[in-house]
């Protein structure tokens, strides 16, 4: 099963007091229009989402839920990313923003920022039960409101390759300076292999491996936004990552590249930090390893508080254009709540889903085909993703992941100064929302 969470961010634990945006309409969209009389129906719906197979799925509550409340669902298949929150928020400033949208819980904020989601806290409350406390947290922004209903999650993990470990006798890490030993011991033992590498191209690894040491990039004080991308958690990430790259411990080439896709495939990389949805990569980029990886979770930092980090996710939000907002909501709680429905998105849309019910057993009863010598697989997955570290983003993501990539990408080739990098990272993205307007204090 290829998860579609691939390369995906979470988001975030921020008050909205969104400085030089107003968001008052943002609280009052959920429920208070007199135009939603028909909260259980008849509506008819629109629902933009990048996921596959949602029309399968809508159809689903079209044929049971739709024929009992007269409220009817038609999708529309969207772009993914920034294509799609520019789009959204295009749509928004014309008046023309269907029901419901597919959010990135990383593309939230920006999305609040810009008014383009209500808050359905009155309907959609009660779902809080069914998620783990840091991905609800993801859809709420640290406030009362509810912005979205969590819909796919992406828990990280640690990934090896269990017959090299054993070869060279070495132990699955259960600490970030575990971690680091075995990298120096897999070297001394064959200087041809590394354990991994550290990649600059996805921002996202960077930013969940911060999020499991205790980061907060973007908060607020006030009306003012605090960006902290420099703090003391993410420094010492920053600064543990590229030690290993400057000793040779590591290697320092990108993710996703057919020489990347070479080393896991002949096993001159013998593991990955990454998420639930890695088995889907490794499957096209190390085809001839199959039965040969495992997983467990990630190295800690303090290991009598296990976290992990989140890469990947997105939630299901009702717009401030919906003159249905509370059929809206209904439906976005279904889908992600209901049995069926979950079993659907993943068995139709390779997704892995965030309510915790459904991330074992079910349709996710058996392993990944390429991890069929680990049954345990989403057992294991679903207890880790209990430990999801609550995160924080702001609105202007893209600016320090663009930051991030250069930045980073010429540290990592040049073997020097991660610190510098991060530098970069957090005066590019306080600069930037100064230049939108933001008020930004520290």
């Amino acid at each position: 099963m290829q998860f579609t969470t691939r390369r995906r961010l979470v988001a975030t634990s921020l008050a909205i007091a969104l400085g030089a945006t107003a968001l008052a309409a943002c609280g009052s969209g959920s429920g208070s229009g007199d135009d939603d009389a028909g909260a259980d129906g008849p509506a008819d719906l629109t629902y933009w989402a990048w996921a596959p197979g949602m029309d399968k799925v809508a159809e689903l509550w079209n044929t049971t839920e739709g024929e009992k409340t007269g409220i009817k669902v038609t999708v529309k298949k969207q772009a993914s990313g920034d294509d799609l929150v520019t789009k959204i928020i295009t749509a928004a400033k014309a008046k023309q923003a269907p029901d419901l949208v597919q959010a990135e819980y990383q593309a939230l904020p920006t999305l609040v920022s810009n008014d383009v989601l209500a808050d359905i806290s009155g309907e959609a409350g009660d779902a809080k039960d069914e998620f783990a406390a840091g991905v609800w947290q993801q859809t709420t922004l640290g406030t009362d409101a509810v912005y979205a209903i969590p819909q796919d999650s992406g828990p990280m993990m640690f990934y090896y390759r269990a017959d090299l470990f054993k070869e060279y006798g070495l132990t699955v890490p259960t600490t970030w300076d575990a971690f680091a030993e075995t990298a120096r011991a897999l070297k001394k033992k064959d200087p041809s292999k590394a354990l991994t590498t550290f990649s600059s191209n996805d921002g996202g690894l960077f930013a969940g491996l911060a999020q499991q040491a205790g980061a907060r990039w973007w908060t607020t004080r006030g009306d003012s936004w605090k960006v902290g991308i420099d703090d003391a958690a993410t420094k010492k990430v920053a600064d543990f990552w590229g030690g290993l790259v400057k000793e040779g411990a590591i290697d320092n080439q990108p993710m996703y590249t057919p020489s990347w896709n070479k080393a896991l495939n002949t096993g001159k990389q013998i593991a990955w930090v990454s998420a639930v949805w890695a088995p889907g990569t490794l499957t096209t980029a190390a085809p001839d390893t199959k039965d040969k990886w495992a997983m467990a979770p990630l190295p800690q930092w303090d290991a009598a508080k296990p976290a992990t980090g989140s890469w990947g996710g997105s939630s299901t939000g009702v717009t401030n254009d919906s003159k249905h907002k509370k059929a809206a909501a209904k439906f976005a709680t279904w889908l992600n709540t209901d049995s069926a429905a979950l079993a659907a998105m993943v068995e139709e849309g390779g997704i892995y889903p965030a309510a915790t019910a459904a991330q074992s057993g079910g349709a996710l009863s058996q392993a990944p085909a390429y991890f069929s010598n680990q049954p345990d697989f989403y057992t294991t997955a679903a207890e880790i993703a209990k430990t999801t570290a609550p995160s924080a983003w702001g609105p202007n993501v893209n600016v320090a992941y663009t930051t991030f990539r250069d930045a980073f990408a010429t540290a990592a080739k040049n073997k020097s100064d991660f610190g510098a990098a991060l530098t970069s990272m957090q005066e590019a993205t306080v600069a930037d929302l100064k230049k939108q307007g933001f008020g930004v204090t520290g």
